[in-house]
């Protein structure tokens, strides 16, 4: 039979919209460290099952929460903690199938000797150009069989987006990443694929930025109505 696994790190206090329904499809979450307050464990344990580790920016509030834990579910054996050198000090428990880590907040993959090592990166609060993930880990405990699969909710604009998708934050992220990489002397091809936004969209900004001295994000905001297009 076939299970579904949600893996989810660095939440940092934010559950996005997109991500409480991905986490409805599944029967076990299984959450990486940097949760930020109770309240999102509070809110995870009504969705289902909840194995968790404490991140370094889980301070006093999350002391009972362990560094590392090692379950079976479904047949499989899982090893959790939130960094890599996280591993190094505790060692990984024999006949482990899975290591799943966070801390990053870069989203990565890989085998290596006979262990399936996951990072989600992270669907909280987006750090720089970083995209906002999780995975989804399909166990089959008959065959003991699995598949990954990577959700990717980065923030993306243009003609087809819907309106309220993009929370005020992201937009303001997403138009500083755009100048930024214009002053870096990105070209407008480069930096619509490295922000997820369409070429016109980028194409725009770049023009209202370099057209009206002085100018700044919430300018550029503002006088593209991106808000009203965009925003809730």
């Amino acid at each position: 039979m076939k299970h579904r696994i949600a893996v989810i790190s660095d939440t940092h206090g934010l559950i996005r919209d997109e991500v409480r329904e991905v986490l409805k499809t599944c029967e076990i979450i299984f959450h990486g460290g940097d949760i930020n307050t109770q309240e999102i464990i509070n809110e995870l344990k009504e969705i289902a099952t909840l194995y968790i580790v404490r991140g370094n920016n889980d301070k006093d509030w999350a002391e009972n929460i362990p560094e590392t834990i090692n379950e079976t579910v479904f047949g499989f054996s899982f090893f959790m903690c939130h960094k890599m050198s996280d591993i190094k000090k505790s060692g990984i428990p024999e006949n482990t199938d899975f290591v799943i880590y966070g801390h990053s907040h870069k989203y990565e993959t890989y085998e290596d000797n006979g262990i399936f090592y996951i990072n989600p990166g992270s669907p909280g609060p987006r750090r720089f150009h970083q995209p906002v993930t999780m995975a989804v880990l399909t166990v089959d405990d008959a065959d003991r069989s699995y598949e990954i699969e990577k959700i990717d909710m980065s923030p993306v604009l243009g003609k087809n987006t819907v309106k309220g998708s993009i929370t005020p934050k992201d937009l303001d992220k997403i138009v500083a990443l755009i100048i930024n990489d214009m002053n870096s002397g990105k070209s407008i091809t480069e930096t619509a694929e490295r922000n997820r936004v369409e070429k016109d969209l980028v194409e725009s900004i770049y023009r209202m930025y370099s057209t009206h001295q002085g100018i700044d994000t919430a300018g550029i905001i503002d006088r593209l109505e991106l808000r009203n297009i965009y925003s809730k």
